[in-house]
Formats: structure tokens, sequence, C-alpha cells
């Protein structure tokens, strides 16, 4: 089944949209694919959108600049026949802290194509696309407004999210709206049962949750060179802001981070449980994300001796990779073996903190 309303892409839009999702996120741009029309295209859409609101964020001006900025985003989202001319203000503008890509995506040359794909989309998609991305942008200057939560400190030159709840806020706003938004897509594409509805709204945000915090654990290291950490003050002060230094931190705070997410994947595993077989295109493309989620993690506990050090490294290797691509097709029919390849990556986790594992990860094989 296709959601009311006809939409359509031409050649060159496509290729565009396929051009975009691979410039910004790789992984993302596997996924893609395996979704029917017109949701592949949709849900392209939608993310690219996300990534301009991203790209406000990411840029190193002051909160003001940003604020205006969002002003006219969202403004974009209610009527987007207005691009042409909000874009070439922004081409105006100065962008520090993106890179050429980002930048050009701000301008009317790359972005505007983007806008007019969003102004083709018939009115019941496109109104769940702007309520969420018009939701992830207004949590985003949230973020960035020193006077809303969620909340950040400065501690040893960095800016944290202040406590648990800011952490989980964060990634409410920058991965659980877009959790809600591809479900209500998918809700409306396949014309899921009420029933079938209810199930996946309710995991829906430990999904994007789930996602989010795997990479943050993943590219740890990284942000902090950018002055921030995601992880919340909160818990960093009880390894005595070690993992600020990159000077590591005890086992069980190092456990507890992983713990965290692994609740989320568990939730997550129940959301794509909870989707009908004949969402095929949709199951597989969640095992994309699910199945590489699982893996980063579990190497992340067989390396953690190198955790919140200079040594931080948690990316899955390209065999890995492909594995999970492997097993996403393998699991799309079959929910006992879902089941059963979560099942088996907790217990790997919790025997590598037990013993102390460090070397190479493991790739597990359903069945």
């Amino acid at each position: 089944m296709t959601m009311p309303g006809s939409f359509e892409v031409t050649q060159r839009q496509a290729a565009y949209l396929n051009v975009w999702m691979n410039k910004v996120s790789r992984s993302f741009a596997i996924v893609v694919p395996w979704l029917e029309e017109p949701l592949n295209h949709l849900l392209a859409t939608a993310y690219l959108l996300c990534r301009v609101a991203d790209n406000i964020e990411d840029s190193t001006q002051p909160f003001a600049w940003k604020e205006q900025r969002f002003r006219e985003f969202q403004g974009l989202l209610a009527d987007p026949a207005h691009a042409g001319a909000v874009l070439s203000g922004w081409n105006a503008q100065s962008w520090p802290g993106l890179t050429r890509d980002e930048r050009a995506a701000m301008g009317p040359g790359r972005g505007l194509p983007l806008w007019r794909i969003y102004a083709l989309i018939p009115d019941e998609p496109r109104a769940i696309i702007r309520h969420w991305v018009s939701s992830l942008a207004e949590g985003m200057r949230q973020i960035e407004d020193p006077g809303q939560a969620p909340s950040m400190v400065s501690r040893n030159g960095a800016r944290l999210l202040a406590n648990v709840g800011d952490y989980n806020g964060y990634c409410y706003f920058v991965a659980g709206t877009v959790g809600h938004m591809a479900t209500e897509l998918v809700i409306q594409h396949y014309g899921l049962a009420d029933d079938v509805a209810v199930q996946l709204r309710a995991n829906c945000e430990a999904c994007g949750r789930g996602l989010q915090k795997t990479n943050i654990v993943k590219d740890y290291a990284k942000d902090l060179s950018r002055g921030i950490s995601y992880l919340p003050d909160e818990w960093l002060r009880e390894a005595d802001y070690a993992p600020l230094s990159l000077d590591g931190a005890p086992v069980a705070w190092k456990k507890k981070v992983i713990d965290d997410v692994m609740d989320e994947l568990r939730d997550a595993t129940d959301y794509v449980l909870a989707l009908p077989y004949s969402a095929v295109g949709y199951r597989t493309a969640s095992l994309l994300c699910l199945l590489p989620a699982y893996q980063t993690i579990l190497l992340a506990a067989e390396r953690q001796n190198e955790l919140f050090t200079s040594d931080h490294q948690v990316k899955i290797s390209r065999p890995t990779m492909a594995r999970c691509l492997q097993n996403a097709r393998d699991l799309a029919s079959d929910n006992e073996a879902i089941v059963l390849y979560g099942r088996r990556v907790e217990r790997a986790v919790g025997a590598a903190f037990e013993a102390g594992v460090q070397g190479s990860q493991t790739v597990l094989v359903p069945g």
C-alpha cells in the first residue's frame, strides 16, 4: 500500500537525493535504497532537511545568529515557495565550522533542489515531515539557548550536557524525533493497523535514541576534539572527569555507559519485531540501522581498555558492515532469529566486561 496523494520524483531529482545522501551520511545512504517507492524518496528528503538544521546548529556563529536562521528554516518548512530568496540570503552569510559540502547545501545552487522536492510532497506526508523536522529544529535551537533545556555546562574547556535528563532530551530532539517521523510515514505508507501503530509509536523514540547514543560512544574522542562531550556532566563527575582528558575511566563507569545504550537497543529491537512481515523494505532498512549499532557497542565492550583514552577508536570494519548487510537480509522475515541475535550480542557484551576482553571484534551470525 502507498500513502494518499501522488509523489514521484524525476530521475534527476532521484540522482540529487542519492548524491547528497552519500555526501552527508553513507550509512543512511545504504539504508534508503531498501525502501519501496515513494517511501525511499520521502525519507531521503526528510533526512536531508534534518541535515540543514544540523548545519545551522554546527555553525560556530553566535546564538542570536543561529536563532534567526532557525526562524527562517521553520518558515521554509511551512512554505517552501520562499526557498530561493531565503537560500540566497544564506549564501551571503558566513558559515564557519561547516565543510565545503555543508556550506553548499545552504545556498541556492545545491540547496534549492531539495526544497523543490519537498514542495512536491502531498499534504499528508509533508505535514508529518514538517511537524517532526520542526520539532528537531526547535530542539536544536533550545540546545543553543542557555536559558532552556537541554542544559549544557562547561568543564575543562569542553561543553557538556548537564545531566542524564539533558542527555536523553538531546537524543530525543536530534534522533527520537526522526524515529517518530519515519514511523508516521511508514504507518501511512503501508496502511498499518491501529494496534501495530500503537506498538511502533511506543518504541520509535528508543530507535532514534539508541542509534544516537551509539554514535556518541563511537565518536566520543572526535567530538571532544571539537570541544564538546554529549555524555552528561552528571556521569563524568563520577569518573572524576578523566574521560575529558582522554585518561580513561573505571570499568564500571564504562559499563554503565554501554548498558544505557543496550537498554535503548533492546527497545529498538522490539520496534522491529512489531513491524509486519509485509513491510519487508522497512524491516530490512531498520535492521540495517540496528545490527551495526549492536556490533559497534559489542566492539566498544571488547575494546574497553581503550575507551575514553587517546586510543579511543570504535568503528566496525567493512567486513563486519558487510556481514550486517547480509544478516539484515536474512533476518528480515524471521523475528525469532532477530531476538536470538540481540540476546547473543547482549551476552557477548556482558562476557566482555566480565573477562576484561581486549581484542578484535566478534561478528555474530544468527542460527
